[in-house]
Formats: C-alpha cells, sequence, structure tokens
C-alpha cells in the first residue's frame, strides 16, 4: 500500500477515538422528536418482533454497521470484531473503503471477514468518485469478490476530499457513471454519504438511475471535514474546515426531506445514531434500516463481549420504545402514528 494511505487509514481511526471530531452546532435531529407514549400498549413485550430484510436476507434487528475502516492490520482487528458481533446478533455488515485494497492486494485480508460471518448481509465499500480516477466495473468486482459481500456501496464524501490533503475532487458527471454501473453490475449497487447528508431530491433521482438502497448518513455525528482538518498542515483548508463545521442536513431532516419524494428503493438512517430509540424514531419516520458507527467503535477496538453487549443495550432500547407505543413489529413502528415534532 502507499505509506501516505496506510497512515491515512490508522490516522482515521485514532482521530475518531480520541479526538471530538463532531459537527459544530448540529445534532442528528431526533431531538426535535418525542414518541407519544401508550401506557395501555395492548401488546406482549417478549413477543415484539424485530425481524427485517435486507439485500434478500434476514436480519434479527434493522441494524447495520456503518462503514468504517480497512487497509490496516488494526482495522482488521476492528472488521473481525465487527463481523462476529454482526453475525452473533444478527446485523448487517459494512465494510470501510476498499481502495486501498485494490492498489495494493497485500491489504485485501482486512477486508476479508466473510469467515467470521457466514450468514449476514456484507455490504462492500467503494468511493464513487474513484469512478473518476480509473475504477471501473472490473475494479468493482474486486471489491466484491474479495470480500465475498453482497452488495457495493459507493460513498459521497465530495467535502471530505477536498479538505483531505490527498484527495480527488472531480465529481463531475458521477451520476451517469453510477447509471452505467446499477445497469451492468451483477449485484446491488447502494449508494451513502459520509455525514453531510442526502436530500429527497437526489435520493429520488439516484434511486432512477438504478440504486438500489441508500444511507442518507446525515450530519450530527462525525464530520469528515474535521477529521481531516486534524490531519492537514494547510492553514488554509484548516481554515475552510472550520467555517464547514456545522455544515450538512440532520439526519432527521433527510427523512423527512424523502417523505416528499416516494421512492421504491431501501433507506437507511445513518449519522450520529447513539441509542436504540433514536433508531426507532429513525425508522418511525422513515427509514427501513439504521446504521451505527463511530458511537460503537470503543467497543469495537475492545472486544467481541464488548460489542455484543453494546449491541445487546441497542437493541433492548428499541424494543423499550416499541413497546411504548404498541408497536409489535417493525412494519408497525415505521407507520406509527405515535411521534411527534416538538
Amino acid at each position: 500500500m502507499e505509506p501516505e494511505i496506510h497512515r491515512r487509514k490508522d490516522d482515521h481511526i485514532s482521530l475518531c477515538l480520541q479526538d471530538d471530531v463532531n459537527g459544530k452546532g448540529i445534532t442528528n435531529g431526533f431531538n426535535q422528536f418525542r414518541f407519544i407514549h401508550q401506557a395501555l400498549p395492548e401488546i406482549n413485550f417478549t413477543e415484539i418482533n424485530t425481524d427485517s430484510y435486507f439485500i434478500g436476507k434476514r436480519i434479527k434487528v434493522p441494524f447495520l454497521i456503518s462503514s468504517m475502516t480497512g487497509g490496516t492490520e488494526r482495522a482488521y482487528s476492528i472488521n473481525k470484531n465487527l463481523a462476529l458481533a454482526a453475525q452473533e446478533k444478527g446485523w448487517a455488515l459494512g465494510l470501510g473503503s476498499a481502495r486501498a485494497a485494490v492498489e495494493n492486494p497485500k491489504q485485501k485480508y482486512t477486508f476479508q471477514v466473510r469467515k467470521f460471518a457466514p450468514d449476514i448481509p456484507i455490504i462492500a465499500n467503494l468511493g464513487a468518485v474513484q469512478l473518476n480516477y480509473g475504477f471501473g466495473i472490473d475494479e468493482c468486482k474486486q471489491v466484491v469478490e474479495m470480500s465475498e459481500a453482497d452488495a457495493l456501496v459507493l460513498h459521497l464524501n465530495s467535502l471530505q476530499e477536498m479538505i483531505q490533503p490527498e484527495g480527488n475532487t472531480n465529481f463531475k458527471g458521477l451520476l451517469k457513471k453510477i447509471e452505467q454501473l446499477c445497469q451492468d453490475f451483477p449485484i446491488t449497487v447502494g449508494v451513502k454519504e459520509v455525514g453531510w447528508g442526502i436530500n429527497g431530491s437526489l435520493a429520488k433521482r439516484l434511486f432512477e438511475v438504478g440504486v438500489s438502497f441508500i444511507d442518507v448518513a446525515g450530519a450530527g455525528g462525525t464530520s469528515w471535514s474535521q477529521v481531516e482538518k486534524l490531519r492537514s498542515n494547510d492553514s488554509l483548508k484548516v481554515a475552510v474546515a472550520e467555517a464547514l463545521n456545522n455544515w450538512g442536513l440532520s439526519t432527521a431532516e433527510c427523512l423527512l426531506d424523502m417523505k416528499s419524494y416516494p421512492t421504491m428503493g431501501t433507506t437507511i438512517a445513518s449519522g450520529g445514531l447513539k441509542s436504540g430509540v433514536e433508531a426507532a424514531k429513525a425508522i418511525a419516520l422513515g427509514a427501513d434500516l439504521v446504521g451505527f458507527g463511530r458511537s460503537i467503535l470503543p467497543e469495537a477496538v475492545e472486544s467481541v463481549d464488548s460489542l455484543i453487549q453494546r449491541f445487546t443495550q441497542l437493541e433492548w432500547e428499541l424494543k423499550a420504545a416499541m413497546f411504548g407505543i404498541g408497536a409489535e413489529s417493525i412494519g408497525s413502528l415505521k407507520n406509527s402514528k405515535w411521534i411527534k415534532r416538538l
């Protein structure tokens, strides 16, 4: 692997663990919503069913580990722990960007965790902008095949690339290339943001060109311009990153905007979610799945047991919210009228 890519991957892990890389003055938006408590829920808590389906596979709860890392030995340890915990708890797993492994096959092993998670959906990941920098269908197939993934997600990270010292900033004409990939690629293709959100109008266009699922990945959690600011020695880029510290659409705002553009695709809500109650709010506002990223990274570094304990808590929080409004299934939660904007 090129030394700067290796350093960047490890830098990202360290900064996300140790530094304040949240956006400033912006939340995920779920603090603006409250469930209307139903004192007589008329359901049995032990019969609450959280089963869901994603890209053709059953998952025990509509939760996804958001794409985080890969490409270094430390990243492999994290991905292994995530895969083992996801398999145990029946979550879907998103892997970090696999560009590093395409450029240096020695790093493929850091994404090869299917043996630890034989039954769950696994999503391979590549930056959409790489389609403008020499990557095509062959590289996309390589990413999917090496990780034995069920789908490929293309991430959109324009502002991160702009601040990043090594960034690729030519995002021109990508929608057409995404459309072509969706037509030619043999498995499911999705698109995700990295923390600034996807609005309803763009989501509609992406679904229309063949994208099967969209992760809105809204603001309110990690700001990658803040992460890259901490890596930069360029005073201009540092200043620009500071100006962007409250940029983006909150996760809740993305979900509401998508309601104005009805689609047939799958919607994933990620971006600053920290609890199962927030996850329940996201589903009630229209999400099909909910993603957790940096909020579970400390446990992913620590151990599989720590992750399983955290996952169990998140699942119980989701079920508690469902019990509180009398929602016996994910379908009834998604269609619930028992949520209001404050």
